[in-house]
């Protein structure tokens, strides 16, 4: 009864999340990005990418500073919510409407995501995060940020209009139960009007924060009752929860025929989940204690391996087709993932 009781908050908690980050945490971030006149390359590089992978972040800040050996749900998360927006949103989009992608943020985006995932290797080797790991992931981030601020003087391409970014959120709810109304409508208490932006950017904080605890002690619970590696809980069921908003936003936006956008969307998530996701949890918690943090290697080593060869596969399938993606390379990157799936349930 306790494992239903556990599973139905997951659910909720999910929900809720979707909800917060789309409707209310995104916008502010998105009004915020217009104050400052961003162009829509830096905005989704930076506030569009916390916006889109919050509740990631704030699982593996939780986990990590969580008394006891808790690090793996955070990392697990991340680990396999990489794996999920690279292969299955990708696929998802690809699915939906082909489409000729613009070369060159592509390529960037895929240079930085395969930098992230060989400074994951390196940190994961010894099984133990130094402050010097952490440190070179965040300054990997800023670098990256730099880049896409001046990637358009390197390399001329057109920028997209940031407006094209918004109003998914509505054809998103409109997809879920009725049976989640009266959670919208006791979620739209505690928030105001869209003039009132800055509020509802820490209320949603607060939210983010609340939900992402809620959902690293039920993984905890979950685990413990199933006898399940809580990496594997991570891997799958946390990592493929936080990700279902983006996966949902993605096939909107593919099917008006900005397939591009999705898949940027997706590398640039991954670029932030790994190494702001990931770096500034792990210097929190060395900053807070004396020796380096311990991570149990086994399951998410192997993980990472498999990223980055998905990596490889995706911009092999890209170059092979000059950068044009469809159904039936969507449908493969999803059987790529289905096979991973497979392969992580049973080695539990």
């Amino acid at each position: 009864m306790l494992l239903v009781y556990l599973i139905i908050v997951l659910i909720i908690s999910f929900y809720l999340l979707a909800r917060v980050c789309d409707d209310y945490f995104v916008d502010s971030l998105d009004r915020v990005a217009k104050d400052l006149k961003m162009s829509s390359d830096v905005a989704g590089a930076t506030l569009m990418a916390i916006g889109s992978s919050a509740p990631e972040f704030f699982v593996s800040i939780i986990s990590v500073l969580k008394p006891g050996d808790f690090a793996e749900i955070g990392i697990g998360t991340i680990v396999g919510s990489a794996l999920f927006n690279l292969l299955v949103i990708i696929g998802a989009s690809a699915m939906v409407r082909s489409t000729i992608l613009t070369w060159q943020p592509v390529l960037r985006d895929s240079i930085f995501y395969s930098t992230s995932i060989i400074f994951l290797l390196w940190a994961f080797s010894d099984g133990q995060i130094s402050m010097v790991e952490a440190g070179a992931f965040i300054i990997v981030y800023i670098i990256y940020v730099v880049s896409v601020m001046n990637w358009r003087k390197i390399l001329k391409y057109e920028d997209d209009s940031q407006d094209e970014l918004e109003n998914n959120s509505d054809s998103f709810s409109s997809s879920w139960m009725l049976i989640f109304k009266p959670f919208d409508i006791l979620l739209s208490k505690f928030f105001l009007s869209e003039r009132h932006y800055i509020f509802n950017f820490f209320i949603s904080i607060i939210f983010i924060g609340g939900l992402s605890w809620v959902l690293v002690e039920s993984a905890v619970m979950i685990s413990n009752i199933l006898h399940i590696p809580k990496a594997i809980i991570a891997l799958t069921v946390l990592a493929i929860g936080t990700s279902i908003p983006d996966l949902i936003s993605s096939i909107i936006v593919a099917r008006q025929g900005r397939g591009g956008m999705a898949i940027s969307n997706a590398l640039g998530s991954n670029i932030f989940d790994i190494l702001i996701g990931l770096g500034i949890p792990w210097m929190i918690i060395l900053l807070l204690t004396d020796g380096p943090l311990v991570v149990g290697k086994e399951n998410l080593f192997s993980s990472v391996i498999l990223l980055f060869a998905s990596v490889l596969v995706v911009l092999f399938i890209l170059l092979v087709r000059k950068w044009k993606i469809g159904k039936y390379s969507g449908m493969f990157l999803i059987g790529v993932y289905l096979t991973y799936l497979i392969w992580a349930i049973s080695n539990i």
